[in-house]
């Protein structure tokens, strides 16, 4: 169940990897998802939101736009607030990921994706990228993370960004 396909990035205290993602909306509210699967697997795959684990002593909002620009090269974009906040554990590449996640949104005309900066797992394992409307998603029949993605999108698009963020649930695969 991996929500990334990728770098080591940093851990916390008890062993959770600190990782910013990104909610990337274009001009027609589509969002930007990452196809996954593992390295050795593809037919094991999913999609998922772009973003990864902090370097160093960058701040999430700094990962966040990073991981954007190598995953996507999209740089011209507006980073917004955080939208949803979670914990997740999942299997990947032959361990155990325990991870917190910041959701951030983001806005942009820039449409056209290039990876620029893939780590050697993630070009093991990303597939490629997508522009999904909310009703694709909700359609869809993929596996697809955080789950319930559509219909948060959906929530995110009818009211607007929650006044600070939502934890979602712990997601343990």
């Amino acid at each position: 169940m991996p929500t990334e396909a990728v770098d080591t990035g940093s851990f916390e205290g008890g062993g959770l990897r600190k990782v910013a993602r990104v909610v990337l909306l274009d001009p027609r509210d589509r969002i930007l998802l990452l196809h996954g699967h593992e390295p050795d697997d593809p037919a094991d795959d999913w999609w998922f939101t772009p973003g990864g684990g902090l370097e160093g002593e960058e701040t999430r909002e700094e990962a966040a736009l990073r991981e954007l620009a190598e995953e996507t090269g999209i740089t011209e974009v507006e980073l917004g607030p955080v939208l949803w906040r979670r914990t997740c554990s999942f299997p990947f590449a032959g361990r155990r990921w325990d991870q917190d996640e910041w959701y951030y949104l983001a806005r942009t005309t820039q449409t056209a994706t290039v990876p620029v900066g893939l780590t050697e797992l993630e070009r093991r394992s990303v597939a490629g990228a997508r522009w999904r409307s909310c009703r694709e998603l909700s359609r869809s029949h993929e596996t697809v993370y955080p789950t319930r993605l559509a219909e948060l999108l959906q929530r995110l698009l009818d009211e607007g960004p929650p006044a600070g963020p939502v934890t979602l649930d712990t997601e343990i695969v």
